[in-house]
């Protein structure tokens, strides 16, 4: 058996063991890691901890360190009841507001993993507070930060269109774009239907002022979603947000007119949370060290909020998201994924190949980088498009999306920063749907996408 085939039996183990033993998943990939890399790769210690995400690793600590803070000191409460008054009390269009923030941002230039770091936590705070699906919420940010990814001038569509031109294939910048745009906006549609979007509707317009109170704005007869509580993202059987004691901070219809006062502790979160923007976006500094920086500024402030902020870090799914990355760092480092991309590539009917590069992509990207695993099947293809039967323009934007739709996958960076950023739910629960919804993704996209954008020859 070749050591290729070995790592991928061992991950297919470690998967069932994860699932059938309730053992952090994430624990039993660093042992699979020190494993396989030490007695197949024959890796020393150096070899496998260079495939620990360590730049993933300050992301999620240093972004739900900051988000903690902000919600021990009421600034995402505040955030929630603006957001919901800048909607008119429609909390059916708050997933799409969050849809377009994200998309927007990754549009002009945002990393993608950056951009859900900004947006996911708010979102996600909102979907507690008004008993939205957190799967609908995660997957709308998600899914948003990929249809604006492959703008001309994204981080995303610079890269795959440099690809494209390097390898000499023909390309349509905008034909990238809109593949990816209108990909992600139909999954987001069918989303938004299945996890409680019509009754979201159906709840027509609440009081900012009353926060989702029972009995007021009409939402307390008619709260429908997830029950965050318990995780689910069924988007049904929820009930509405249970009454708060109001605090000292808090009053009906202030200056503001949220319901919620601004204290001294939260315009100086505000500002961090605006200065990580800026310094991301606009100096691409690195989310997570500007993170824990912020954060570390607000607990030196204000002691008293921050108290409890280091341990509402989702450390467990930080443990599971780097195991699992470091042992798929071992099967680059050992070459298993160049060995099944060649294995496809070399096969003679063009598009069965398509379809299965399609799948490779899809596949390694739900826990690789997206980016990464298309610099590396691109030119993988460029053999049998050489051959006139598969249109370049076609297939590149069938890689794209079936390399980046999938980062809804709780072992990507970006369903990775939605499960840590998720308060009050069950992590393991939220963990397997996320788990779940990116099988689905897997199953379905890359051969929906080869049906439309390959099979018709585009390009």
């Amino acid at each position: 058996m070749s050591p290729e085939l070995i790592s991928i039996l061992v991950l297919v183990v470690v998967f069932v063991i994860a699932t059938t033993r309730s053992v952090n998943m994430g624990a039993l990939a660093f042992a699979a890691a020190f494993g396989v890399g030490t007695l197949v790769a024959d890796l020393d210690a150096d070899g496998i901890f260079a495939g620990f995400p360590g730049d993933l690793f300050v992301v999620l600590v240093g972004v739900t360190y900051l988000f903690a803070i902000a919600r021990a000191n009421g600034t995402t409460d505040w955030l929630v009841h603006a957001a919901v008054r800048l909607v008119r009390g429609r909390v059916a269009l708050i997933p799409w507001v969050m849809f377009a923030l994200t998309g927007a941002l990754t549009a002009i230039g945002a990393v993608s993993p950056a951009a859900v770091a900004i947006v996911a936590p708010i979102a996600l705070s909102f979907a507690t507070r008004y008993s939205i699906s957190p799967l609908l919420m995660g997957t709308m940010v998600v899914h948003g930060a990929q249809a604006g990814g492959f703008s001309p001038i994204s981080i995303y569509g610079s890269i795959v269109n440099g690809i494209v031109e390097r390898e000499k294939l023909p390309g349509s910048e905008i034909g990238l774009f809109l593949a990816s745009l209108v990909a992600n906006l139909l999954i987001a549609a069918v989303l938004f239907a299945v996890l409680g979007g019509r009754k979201l509707w159906a709840r027509g317009a609440v009081a900012p002022e009353d926060g989702g109170v029972p009995g007021k704005g009409g939402t307390g007869s008619t709260g429908t979603g997830a029950d965050t509580n318990a995780g689910t993202g069924a988007g049904t059987g929820g009930t509405a947000p249970a009454a708060v004691a109001v605090r000292p901070d808090q009053e009906t219809g202030g200056a503001e007119g949220t319901g919620i006062r601004l204290t001294p502790a939260r315009i100086a979160t505000l500002v961090a949370l605006v200065a990580l923007v800026v310094a991301v976006l606009g100096f691409d500094l690195d989310a997570g060290l500007t993170a824990v920086t912020l954060a570390v500024v607000l607990s030196t402030a204000w002691p008293d909020d921050s108290r409890r902020a280091v341990g509402e870090i989702a450390w467990s799914t930080v443990l599971l998201i780097c195991g699992v990355l470091t042992y798929v760092g071992v099967l680059e480092e050992m070459g298993t994924i160049t060995w099944a991309g060649e294995g496809v590539g070399g096969i003679g009917v063009p598009l069965l190949a398509a379809v299965l590069l399609c799948y490779i992509g899809a596949i390694v990207s739900a826990f690789a980088s997206s980016v990464g695993i298309m610099g590396a099947l691109i030119p993988l293809a460029v053999p049998f498009l050489a051959q006139g039967e598969i249109g370049a323009v076609g297939m590149v934007a069938a890689l794209a999306v079936s390399a980046t739709v999938v980062d809804v996958s709780p072992f990507s960076t970006n369903g990775a920063l939605v499960l840590a950023a998720a308060p009050d739910v069950d992590r393991d629960r939220f963990f397997r749907q996320l788990m779940i919804y990116g099988g689905i993704v897997v199953a379905a996209v890359p051969v929906l996408a080869w049906l439309v954008l390959v099979v018709p020859g585009f390009g």
